[in-house]
């Protein structure tokens, strides 16, 4: 394959690939997959190939920030999720073996060799050993096999948070945290050459796409797994000079309560639209609780920006949409383990909506049937540094009947500390519920 239709590949038409009834993507609630259970793959990429989107990401546990495997999922549209297996799975030993961390992985076709090779962040779990690393596949869906240390000089890369990006010729990069861009080797096997050592401003979670002949880059600053004001740069050189442009969202919106992990370019009825991937995290339950923000980038006069968060939106379009939410519920607050608000209501699909606050905790969210059997359970986070409201679940799509919502305070919050013991998260177990709804 040419190069030059590598790189066109990597914009998948959405209305080619779309599937009748597609839907929209609903930010800030659990997904779920086609086993329906919770996508769990944050520090994502997506690969389009074979006429599918393929999604790659951390598969995390509620438990322990440990590697247990990096998902794949695949879709036709960016809404319905197909799990198509652990990609990378724990080794028996070494970098990527037990007891250790695995982070962003980042998958791309070598056009040299047809060759799909992931990049990822390697360390141990006190972050004191980092290291880029790769695996390889001759199938973008296959088991990928670990190699080892990705090398440049003969050296392993001892940095931490990255990102890649793959330009309009098809040669890929590594990006590195705090503006390091490394150029990949014709067999994405190594690093040939540093581009930058260093950029004035920028931070960790980086990503970077292209427009109109300027090169964004995304990262933001380093808070953990808290939410900030991510920023960026452009330039017109990958070698810079690169200059700081500030957030890309409405300053004290903390990016909209997430933080960045992959820009994905979209063809959406002929015009080109950079689609912005971002991940709310929540330790400790990253796989149970943590969700996704993944909005529409805004171009105009060489500035990118998304200027609201939207509910929902149709990626067909790229367009805000109406999910047709019936109000069945009521208000309720509460901190007190174990208290409870329960709703009746008839339908197939139920949303929770609620406040974010600095306060809140976790909520378990259960949908029983009419003879009380459960028929979904959820672990819901209401915590953000920066409050706001909105849809907070969304149910699977259950057989039309009657059911009853309940939601229970569990009095656990999302805590955690970083690498240099400053303590994050919530001071409060609140649960905040504004209403319950059902989606038409």
């Amino acid at each position: 394959m040419k190069l030059a239709t590598i790189a066109a590949a990597t914009m998948l038409p959405l209305a080619a690939a779309a599937q009748a009834g597609a839907g929209a993507i609903i930010n800030g609630v659990p997904w779920y997959d086609d086993r329906d259970s919770v996508v769990s793959a944050h520090g994502a990429n997506i690969v389009a190939d074979g006429g599918r989107y393929y999604m790659f990401g951390e598969n995390k546990t509620d438990s322990a920030n440990t590697f247990t495997g990096f998902s794949c999922y695949s879709s036709a549209n960016l809404v319905d999720w197909k799990f198509e297996r652990i990609a990378l799975k724990t080794q028996a030993g070494g970098r990527l073996g037990p007891g250790r961390v695995g982070e962003r992985p980042k998958v791309m076709r070598c056009p040299q060799t047809g060759e799909y090779v992931m990049l990822m962040h390697s360390d141990d779990l006190r972050y004191k050993d980092p290291c880029v690393a790769y695996a390889t596949s001759d199938s973008i869906n296959g088991e990928y096999t670990f190699r080892g240390p990705l090398l440049y000089k003969g050296k392993p890369i001892r940095k931490w948070d990255i990102g890649a990006f793959v330009d309009d010729d098809g040669q890929a990069y590594l990006l590195v945290h705090h503006g390091y861009i490394y150029r990949l080797a014709p067999d994405f096997h190594s690093a040939d050459s540093c581009l930058t050592a260093g950029v004035k401003g920028a931070g960790e979670s980086p990503a970077m796409f292209k427009h109109d002949g300027t090169y964004y880059w995304l990262s933001s600053h380093t808070t953990s797994w808290e939410r900030n004001d991510n920023m960026y740069h452009t330039s017109k050189s990958l070698s810079g000079p690169w200059q700081m442009q500030g957030p890309f969202c409405p300053e004290g919106s903390l990016t909209h309560n997430s933080q960045t992990t992959y820009v994905l370019p979209l063809t959406i009825e002929g015009r080109q639209v950079p689609m912005f991937m971002g991940d709310r995290w929540s330790f400790p339950k990253q796989h149970s609780a943590a969700t996704y923000v993944w909005m529409p980038i805004t171009m105009e006069n060489g500035r990118m920006s998304i200027p609201e968060l939207w509910q929902a939106w149709d990626p067909q379009t790229g367009r805000q949409a109406d999910i047709g939410m019936r109000p069945v519920g009521r208000r309720w607050a509460s901190d007190a383990v174990g208290d409870t608000m329960s709703v009746a209501f008839s339908g197939c699909r139920v949303g929770l909506k609620g406040t974010l606050g600095p306060d809140c905790g976790y909520a378990l969210v259960r949908v029983t049937d009419g003879q009380g059997r459960t028929v979904q359970s959820q672990t819901v986070d209401f915590y953000a540094k920066k409050a706001s409201t909105g849809l907070r679940f969304v149910s699977r799509r259950l057989p039309e009947g009657r059911y009853t919502l309940t939601v229970t305070v569990t009095g656990f919050r999302p805590n955690w500390t970083d690498k240099s013991k400053t303590v994050y998260g919530s001071r409060g177990t609140f649960v905040r519920i504004d209403d319950v709804v059902v989606i038409d």
